[in-house]
């Protein structure tokens, strides 16, 4: 497998973290190249659940190397805990798994402000996880934070803290009102014993990447969130704080543009979201509660409910030509298994007009009216399909009207439930 990108074509949740898990085993590196503690990643490995926030999903397969790149902002409490919880169950970390020393930090006064802030917004609350993400994203671009690789040098990473957290602390208290319950020397007595723990995996991870490709290493760049939650290009302000689109994994990870072969866009057999925003497909019937309840639809980080909806053709065409799709991976189909009528959305209506295209004004998405497309389910059981032509021909119908609608892009794998050997390769890479 050559250098490949994995990213979410929806709002995320679409099942990155089995596809990363499932393609590891062609790679020699995995990279998270963007992103926070506020992405879940789920991997179920012989029936165990493992959930990641900060660790890379590769980490699963052994003898594969692992990257948290520099477009990440890193939460090394998070961190750390999945560490210890990966050595715990046996897994090595050792000498494979490796944190940019550009990532900026998370630091508690990030979860702080985030928590205020959103506290402020009344119906105009975009359904941040808390975990400071957007605040850590501002200082990075304010020139004002702080990185991973500044923990080797104590005095300087000491001086930095206490300059941003005075800075912080003025900030919360007399704009959000909140009451700033942080002391700064006991963050910095916790992050001086958490600075021994975390300085043998920092390290300039864009050289060990490029040697790794002149080595002819095969990567794996593995997205966070998905296409509509980036901060450019999705239905902002109901976004995340960073760029999730293919691009920003290079920008991410210090990897040239010409060195990536391939995109893979994530694609859920329906659609969901979770927090705020317009979402054309919503159920909000029993229907939309079954998809829910059948496909485990809670967030990985809060727990929080999903909405859900029929797939809309119309974004994913729009993920396509942002990510530059060379392949699809088709996830949750299995969750579909009991529908008497499954639904495509193929375009928009808005005042009787035909649109194809997804638009970037959010006020107009707000007015969309979706149209369907309307084909019988199969009312069976796939998880003992392995292979595609084991589906029933309604299955069949249902994943070539998908490709139909969304430029034909080829079909690399179709998951039928969250474990690794419920996996079926159509179209491989090297194909």
């Amino acid at each position: 497998m050559a250098n490949t990108v994995v990213v979410g074509t929806q709002w995320g949740d679409e099942g990155k973290a089995k596809v990363i898990d499932y393609l590891t085993n062609h790679a020699d590196v995995v990279v998270r190249f963007q992103g926070g503690a506020n992405a879940g990643h789920t991997v179920v490995v012989n029936g165990i659940k493992f959930i990641f926030h900060m660790v890379p999903s590769g980490i699963m397969t052994p003898s594969k190397a692992c990257v948290v790149g520099n477009g990440v902002v890193f939460d090394a409490e998070q961190f750390l805990l999945e560490v210890d919880e990966l050595r715990a169950t046996g897994v090595s970390v050792e000498n494979r798994l490796f944190v940019s020393d550009l990532a900026h930090l998370v630091l508690p006064y990030h979860k702080l402000e985030d928590a205020a802030a959103e506290s402020t917004k009344g119906q105009g609350k975009i359904g941040t996880t808390g975990r400071g993400i957007g605040p850590a994203y501002a200082d990075k671009a304010a020139r004002t934070g702080i990185r991973a690789g500044e923990l080797a040098d104590w005095d300087l990473f000491s001086k930095k803290f206490n300059s941003a957290f005075e800075r912080k602390q003025k900030l919360i208290s007399a704009f959000y009102d909140t009451a700033f319950e942080l002391s700064a020397d006991a963050v910095l007595e916790q992050y001086r014993a958490l600075r021994e723990k975390l300085l043998p995996f920092i390290t300039d991870t864009g050289s060990y990447l490029f040697d790794a490709v002149r080595r002819k290493k095969r990567i794996l760049f593995e997205g966070a969130q998905g296409t509509f939650l980036d901060i450019d290009h999705g239905t902002y302000p109901f976004v995340t704080s960073s760029n999730t689109v293919a691009g920003a994994a290079c920008t991410g990870s210090g990897i040239g543009p010409g060195l990536i072969d391939h995109v893979i866009g994530i694609v859920k057999a329906y659609t969901t979201r979770v927090g705020n925003g317009p979402f054309p497909t919503e159920l909000t019937d029993a229907i939309g509660e079954r998809l829910r309840t059948v496909g485990g639809e809670f967030g990985a980080t809060t727990g929080r409910p999903r909405r859900c909806g029929w797939f809309d053709s119309v974004m994913v065409r729009k993920a396509v030509q942002l990510n530059g799709l060379t392949r699809f991976a088709l996830t949750k189909i299995d969750v579909l298994n009991s529908l008497d009528e499954i639904k495509i959305c193929t375009r928009y209506e808005l005042s009787g007009k035909k649109i194809e295209q997804f638009p970037t004004s959010l006020k107009l998405l707000e007015k969309m009216r979706p149209v369907y497309e309307t084909m019988p389910g199969w009312k069976t059981d796939l998880s003992g399909c392995t292979k595609l032509s084991d589906f029933p021909s309604e299955a069949i119908t249902y994943i070539e009207r998908l490709r139909k609608h969304c430029y034909n892009v080829p079909i690399l794998i179709v998951s039928t439930g969250p474990d690794r050997n419920q996996t079926i390769t159509v179209e491989p890479l090297d194909s």
